[in-house]
Order: structure tokens, then C-alpha cells, then sequence
């Protein structure tokens, strides 16, 4: 008589683990949350200036302080979401960017910046978690799941970089209503997350323990792969974050630098959709890497050179080429390099860690010698150079081994 209850009480006490659609559904709804908070800032800092006031090396700060966070909590959420479930910290992390949102857009300079690091610190839970949960639920299709969440981070960077300023003309919003409706799809992807609280959020693998820890920090491969995600960070975020104002310095209107700085995301999105699933399917991916950060040279080098209109475009088109792909391609070294679940976790910390703490100085530093010189020419030359470095590390951790 005692099987059936002991039976029914093993059952109930298994772990539920959620279908493979819902799981899908909700990587790529957390990615709205990712990107569209950091990239609708830019063609917004004109009006945020003008209302509070700020230089511009402070208002560099807005785009800088989330990576100051992503840098200090990158390295602490792999133990986290081992301690309480990947599943339940990604949750958490997309609460804190739900309340940095309302935060950011109340007005004032004080909950601006405050409210852009709690901002900061629920992205950088995603971004690193994201690669080890890929890795633990898709790990035969991880290639083309790190093709569709960054193509989705890709995307929304480009619509909300297209439309921020559009919205703060809608209806007399203002650059506060146009940050806070960034808010309704980080609640959507919140209430789409909840069923993924009852998951396992275990992650299996063996435990590579506290040597792993010490040789992952010594190891030059793990270098290069975090020198290659933050270098490419580096002139990400300086884009999103200056171009607009190079654009309105040669004429054109807010509107418009705002809209071209979305194209640049739109291009973006093939190649960050391509990338990866190309990188899996070579030996080594040193040629690939090579040739997305001579884009990347070539497009901020034809900035420095000329300003024609054909110019212009085919600038912006080589380098949104080049971010969406370099984006992608350093996720994907991430998981492709490491050995197990826990080890894309740790790796991701690293890389993420060091590699946004060089990229915050990207905004912030290129926004200061503009202040100095009030011109584009020692900023674009520096961003040509940081383009090179790309190159190489990224021939690096192209290489055919794991760490």
C-alpha cells in the first residue's frame, strides 16, 4: 500500500524544468532589457544637458556608470546564480533595471545616475548568466541560440535608438516620459519569466573548484577573450553614446543623427544573427575575428577622413557590420572556450569584469578630449587604434582550445 504515496511524494518533490519554447521565449525577452535602457540615452543627452545642466564628460558618465556596474557584479554573479538558480537570479536582476528605470526618469541628477547604476547592476546579471544558460539548456544548438539573443539585443538597441527622440515629442513627454517607457517591456519580460522560477536551476558539470578559479585568471587564452569583449565594448558604447553628437557637429539634426545611429544597430543584426552560427561550424575562428575588426578600423578611419555623404553611409554600414558581429563572436568565445557549464559562467565573470571595466573609460575618456580640443580628430584616432587591438586579441582567442 505504501509504493503509490511514496511514489506521488518523490514526483512532487522533482524539480520542474520548463519546455524548451517557454525557456526561448523568455531569453529573448530578457534581451528587450539588455540593451534598449543603454541605447536610448544618446540621442537623448542634448536634452538631458539643456534640463539638468551637465558637461560633457558628465553626461559620458550615463553611459559609463553601467559599465562600472557591469564591471564590480560581473564577477559575483556567476557564485549567485550557482547559490540560488540561474532561473531566480535573472529574475532579481530584471527587478533592479525595472526600478533603475523609474529611478532614472524622475528628473532629478541625483536619481539619474543612481537609477542608471541599479540599471547597470541588473544588466550585467544577464549578461552573464545568459552564455552559461545557453550552454546548460541548448548545449547541442549553442551556436544558433547566441545568434538569436544577440540578434534580439541588436534590434532593440536599433529601435530604441531610433525612437527615443520621437517619443519625447510625442505628447509632450520629454526625455523623462521617453526613458520610462523603456520600463513596460522589461515588465512584460518579467511577468513572461515568472514560470521559469519553478525551474531546476542547478548547473550540472563537474565542479572545476578554486584551482579552476586561480588558472582561469593565468590563462592567456582568457585573456584574449576578455580583452577582445571589452575592447569591442569599448567602442560600442562609445558610439552609441557619441556619434549622434559627431553627426550634429557636421550638420545634421538631432532626429536624424539619432535614426542613423539606429541604422548603424539595424546592420548590425545580420551579422550578429550570422556570426555565431558561422564561428561554430570553423576549426578556428582567427580569420573571422580578424577581418569584423578591420571593419571596424575602416569605418571609424573613413569618420576621421572625409564626411561626403557616400562616405558617411558606407562608414556607418561597415561598422554596424562590425559590432553586431563582434558582439556575438565574443559571447560566443565565451561559451565555445570553456570546458563546462561552470566554467562559461566564471569565464563570462572574467571577461565581462575586466573587459567592461575597460570599456567604461571609453565614454567617459572620449567625451573628455573632446572637451579639450572641440574636435573629433584625437578621439576618432584613438577609437582606429583601440580597432587594431581588436584585431589582435581577437586572432587570440580565435584559437582552436579551451581554457
Amino acid at each position: 500500500m505504501s509504493p503509490a504515496p511514496l511514489t506521488a511524494a518523490k514526483s512532487k518533490a522533482q524539480p520542474v524544468t520548463p519546455k524548451p519554447f517557454l525557456i526561448i521565449a523568455g531569453i529573448i525577452l530578457i534581451t528587450f532589457a539588455m540593451r534598449s535602457p543603454l541605447t536610448a540615452v544618446g540621442p537623448l543627452v542634448g536634452s538631458i544637458q539643456g534640463d539638468l545642466g551637465l558637461s560633457n564628460g558628465m553626461s559620458g558618465l550615463l553611459t559609463t556608470v553601467p559599465l562600472l556596474a557591469f564591471a564590480l557584479l560581473s564577477p559575483l554573479a556567476p557564485g549567485i546564480g550557482h547559490r540560488f538558480g540561474t532561473e531566480r537570479t535573472l529574475f532579481a536582476g530584471l527587478l533592479v533595471v525595472l526600478i533603475g528605470l523609474i529611478l532614472r526618469s524622475s528628473g532629478f541628477v541625483f536619481t539619474l545616475f543612481a537609477g542608471t547604476a541599479l540599471i547597470g547592476a541588473g544588466i550585467a546579471i544577464c549578461n552573464v548568466l545568459l552564455p552559461g544558460l545557453v550552454k546548460q539548456r541548448f548545449p547541442q544548438k549553442a551556436g544558433l541560440m547566441t545568434s538569436v539573443y544577440t540578434t534580439t539585443m541588436s534590434m532593440c538597441a536599433a529601435l530604441a535608438s531610433g525612437i527615443s527622440i520621437p517619443l519625447a515629442s510625442t505628447g509632450g513627454w520629454g526625455w523623462q516620459g521617453s526613458l520610462f517607457s523603456w520600463a513596460l517591456p522589461v515588465l512584460f519580460a518579467i511577468a513572461v519569466w515568472l514560470p521559469q522560477l519553478r525551474a531546476d536551476g542547478s548547473q550540472p558539470g563537474k565542479s572545476t573548484g578554486e584551482k579552476s578559479k586561480q588558472g582561469l585568471w593565468s590563462s592567456l587564452l582568457a585573456w584574449q577573450v576578455t580583452l577582445f569583449m571589452g575592447l569591442q565594448s569599448f567602442l560600442f558604447y562609445c558610439t552609441i553614446a557619441w556619434l549622434p553628437t559627431l553627426l550634429q557637429q557636421h550638420g545634421i539634426s538631432q532626429t536624424s543623427a539619432g535614426w542613423m545611429l539606429s541604422l548603424v544597430q539595424a546592420v548590425s543584426l545580420p551579422a550578429s544573427f550570422f556570426t555565431p552560427v558561422l564561428a561554430s561550424r570553423l576549426t578556428n575562428q582567427r580569420l573571422l575575428a580578424a577581418v569584423v575588426g578591420l571593419f571596424s578600423l575602416v569605418g571609424f578611419g573613413g569618420l576621421l577622413l572625409g564626411t561626403s555623404e557616400l562616405l558617411l553611409y558606407l562608414c556607418l554600414l561597415l561598422l554596424g557590420l562590425s559590432q553586431g558581429a563582434c558582439i556575438s563572436l565574443a559571447l560566443t568565445f565565451i561559451v565555445i572556450r570553456a570546458k563546462d557549464v561552470r566554467q562559461a559562467a566564471r569565464l563570462s565573470g572574467m571577461a565581462q569584469s575586466v573587459g567592461y571595466l575597460l570599456a567604461a573609460v571609453g565614454p567617459i575618456f572620449v567625451g573628455f578630449l573632446y572637451d579639450l580640443q572641440h574636435s573629433w580628430t584625437v578621439p576618432l584616432s584613438l577609437l582606429c587604434l583601440v580597432s587594431v587591438l581588436v584585431v589582435t586579441s581577437g586572432i587570440g582567442a580565435g584559437r582552436n582550445q579551451t581554457v
